[in-house]
């Protein structure tokens, strides 16, 4: 149960931009490794497709003990900072650091480059973890009105998207920046640099955020939470749905590099630049980078518009359009000829303006989720069934990312080399036709989400006013 915030406290703007920061800094780790991790192990680490494609397995098997421990912890912390928002200070630089270590590339033997490649994996996961499960939860507990937490999410993805675009604009050209033909070089100091700001943006999460829901305290051991957990049907459904969504952004993530540089062909290929070939300061954007870029600004757009979807269709309606419309457009890359550049990059631009306002409607739900888990069973437990929600996302992209290395694998990629009609076959489909399924099949699950806006307000209003007694 929690205490009400007071009614007439609203959200400023500085706490919404500093919660806002804090998806930023998880972004700029999780989309570089989402885009460009597979690529490293591959091409500049040497490691073969099917051994990172295991690595993930195991790496997201750990997640399925981590997260929900992590979430039962963080429900249990009770610091004068508050239970989820101490996270954030204590793991700052552990994560940063970590982060880094990923790319730091040590003169290894074969074997020896696999165990470290899975040691920094899996430290790099645990900080992740230890980060983002008290921050997604944090949502939860800053404020209980309905337009603040649509508010707090909106900022939430324009800051996750937003460490996604600078990701997507700036790794390439910085990795050739600071290394030149070096990739190694350019990847450890890119990631440095990134590393150093993550840290940065994180603690003004933290010094500008406060937690107002204090929750009584309760003897509910971690058995009895689960089983009420799996009988959260709305859950059940948004988890199943994650499954999709994140298996289908793990796996077009993953080898939209190699969808250019293999097939599409001039991924090198500088659009436009900053600076001239011998300054210090020039900065290449090319084909990949300003493909990827344009799809990441295009989600900002989208992600702002998503009041408006709300408001028009509510959360669950507006959620299942923008998620089939998007479905299709990356099932028309299949039927888009390589040499039509102009036309990927226009159908990019658009399937992401579909897809921006979904995650911050997701969010928005999963805290009318824990509001149905208090409703219905007396019992709320925000880290836990938030926690519980990312462990289904890492569920998919635990499909997709250990799916991407061995279908890889199994369609013959041979790194830096010449591929054959069977492997460019390969990449396609996992560029367009696997992820556009996975998204089809998402939109369809969210029809038997059973919370619509009607039933969400009567129960929030039932649920307030049990809290004012």
């Amino acid at each position: 149960m929690l205490s009400p915030a007071p009614s007439t406290e609203k959200i400023g703007l500085t706490e919404k931009v500093g919660y806002g920061l804090g998806d930023t800094a998880i972004n700029l780790f999780w989309q570089f490794c989402n885009i460009f991790l597979l690529y490293y192990y591959t091409d500049v680490f040497g490691l073969s497709a099917a051994t990172v494609g295991t690595m993930y397995l195991v790496g997201n098997l750990w997640d399925a003990v981590n997260d929900p421990m992590m979430g039962a912890i963080a429900d249990r912390t009770n610091v004068r900072a508050g239970k989820y928002r101490p996270y954030i200070l204590w793991f700052a630089i552990p994560y940063g650091l970590s982060g880094y270590a990923l790319f730091a590339n040590p003169e290894l033997g074969g074997m020896g480059k696999v165990i470290f490649a899975y040691a920094t994996f899996l430290l790099f996961k645990t900080t992740l973890t230890a980060i983002a499960v008290p921050y997604g939860a944090m949502m939860g507990v800053i404020t209980n009105d309905a337009e603040d937490r649509v508010a707090l999410s909106t900022y939430r993805f324009l800051g996750a998207f937003g460490g996604g675009f600078v990701v997507s604009l700036m790794v390439r050209p910085l990795v050739k920046l600071f290394g030149g033909d070096d990739e190694v070089l350019g990847f450890q100091y890119t990631m440095a640099t990134f590393g150093v700001v993550s840290v940065s943006m994180l603690l003004i999460t933290y010094f500008t955020t406060k937690e107002r829901l204090q929750p009584l305290l309760e003897k509910v051991d971690l058995k009895t939470d689960l089983a009420l957990l799996v009988k959260n049907r709305p859950w059940l459904v948004m988890c199943a749905a994650a499954v999709c969504t994140l298996a289908a952004v793990a796996v077009r993530g993953a080898v939209t590099v190699h969808f250019f540089k293999y097939y599409v062909g001039g991924a090198d290929e500088v659009i436009f630049a900053l600076g001239h070939p011998e300054s210090a300061l020039y900065l290449p954007f090319d084909r990949v980078t300003v493909f990827m870029a344009s799809g990441m600004l295009a989600f900002i757009v989208g992600v702002a518009m998503t009041g408006v979807v709300s408001r028009g269709l509510g959360k669950r309606n507006g959620l299942i359009a923008m998620t089939l419309l998007n479905a299709a457009a990356m099932l028309a890359f299949f039927f888009i000829p390589r040499q039509a550049y102009a036309l990927m990059l226009a159908v990019n631009v658009l399937g992401n303006v579909f897809a921006g306002p979904a995650p911050a409607l997701v969010w928005a739900l999963y805290t009318d989720v824990a509001d149905y888990g208090e409703y219905t069973f007396g019992r709320r437990a925000t880290g836990l069934v938030l926690s519980a929600a990312m462990f289904a996302q890492k569920v998919g992209l635990t499909i997709g990312g250990t799916a991407s290395g061995w279908m890889l694998g199994m369609f013959g990629f041979v790194p830096n080399a010449v591929q054959g009609e069977e492997t460019i076959l390969g990449i396609r489909v996992m560029f367009a036709l696997v992820p556009g399924a996975l998204a089809m099949a998402n939109g369809l699950v969210l029809f038997l989400y059973p919370l619509d806006q009607a039933t969400t307000e009567r129960m929030q209003a039932e649920l307030d006013a049990q809290r004012a007694r």
